[in-house]
């Protein structure tokens, strides 16, 4: 009876999601643009290499690379991605993934705690590649890994609805300042995809708080939220973070325009905050100075991305030149353009 109650909701799934734009099948990232972007990143195991970070791997990059190459309609690469993703990282018991693979550790995994940004994007990635391509494997794994984030990761606290970063380690049981939350773990495109498979209005909920709490967010003169945010009381930067608009929270923004969210103050506040001497950057919050100005398109195609859903503004002709050099930025460069080209061709 298991198995026909799978099948049966794989079906289920499929029919929900036929039909709908966000899950077309034609290609919204180039042939050209992810043959470089596997070419550099993509190890033939399958797994995702961060070449910025000691060339580990972790679920967040696996995630990515499920999701881009949904996008670039490749179904042997994803498939690849995800046997990687499967085997290694896949070893927790309540169905989530550990979020690192060292290949320099023996054994790789080191820490076996999840991170619920990398579990959600792949629960994402699947359910839209089961959906494009009739895998019921694929919607079997996601429905089981959106089950798994809603009761694991998604908490109530103080009358809000929270994503954890990870399943232990956040909560106010484990930190005297927690709860502490990633606003940049708030994935807000598949937020409707989890609520399909795991039906539950607590995803409404967690859409609806983290942006209310992205508005409650602005500290420092340049009035940005923290990378890690202690909610104890009042939001505040956490305790032992260095309290900064750091690497992650960048992508902040792009995950509000790819989720549709077009809040005219909030787009613009996170632009001019993160922006010095026209470029992204991340910021120390307490001083407003800029850390480390990034000038990688990848970080620039953010605030690109922004200046063309506030008010039209054409992307310049090097935000489409697509030259990896480094995951993340490679990343979010590939990300911002297949939005744009999906969403807004008029800015292209």
């Amino acid at each position: 009876m298991k198995g026909w109650a799978t099948l049966l909701l794989a079906g289920t799934m499929m029919l929900a999601f036929a039909g709908k734009p966000a899950f077309a099948q034609q290609p919204r990232i180039s042939g050209e643009a992810w043959a470089a972007y596997k070419a550099k990143f993509l190890d033939p195991s399958g797994r995702i290499v961060d070449n910025g970070n000691g060339n580990i791997s972790h679920s967040e990059g696996q995630g990515y690379g499920l999701l881009l190459a949904y996008l670039a309609a490749s179904p042997a690469d994803f498939e690849q991605i995800w046997y990687f993703t499967r085997t290694e990282l896949l070893l927790r018991d309540d169905g989530l993934a550990v979020w690192k693979w060292d290949p320099s550790a023996t054994p790789h995994v080191t820490d076996s705690n999840n991170a619920s940004d990398g579990d959600i994007l792949i629960a994402y990635a699947l359910a839209l590649a089961g959906s494009a391509w009739n895998r019921a494997d694929y919607i079997t794994a996601a429905t089981r890994m959106a089950q798994s984030t809603l009761s694991e990761t998604v908490v109530d606290f103080a009358g809000r609805t929270l994503l954890m970063p990870g399943a232990e380690g956040f909560s106010g049981a484990d930190r005297d300042d927690g709860p502490v939350i990633n606003p940049s773990y708030w994935v807000y495109e598949a937020l409707p995809v989890m609520a399909a498979l795991a039906p539950s209005n607590q995803w409404q909920k967690l859409a609806d708080d983290g942006l209310s709490l992205l508005k409650a967010m602005q500290f420092g003169p340049r009035k940005l939220p923290a990378e890690w945010v202690s909610l104890k009381r009042q939001p505040q930067p956490a305790e032992g973070f260095d309290e900064e608009f750091g690497y992650n929270a960048i992508r902040i923004p792009l995950y509000l325009a790819r989720g549709g969210v077009s809040d005219k103050a909030l787009l613009t506040r996170l632009k001019e905050g993160m922006t010095v001497n026209g470029v992204a950057a991340t910021i120390d919050l307490s001083t407003g100075r800029p850390k480390t100005e990034l000038s990688d398109p990848g970080y620039e195609i953010v605030n690109h991305v922004v200046a063309c859903v506030l008010d039209g503004t054409k992307l310049p002709a090097e935000a489409l030149q697509f030259a990896p050099a480094y995951y993340y930025p490679s990343t979010l460069q590939l990300l911002g353009l297949a939005y744009v080209g999906e969403k807004h061709p008029e800015c292209l």
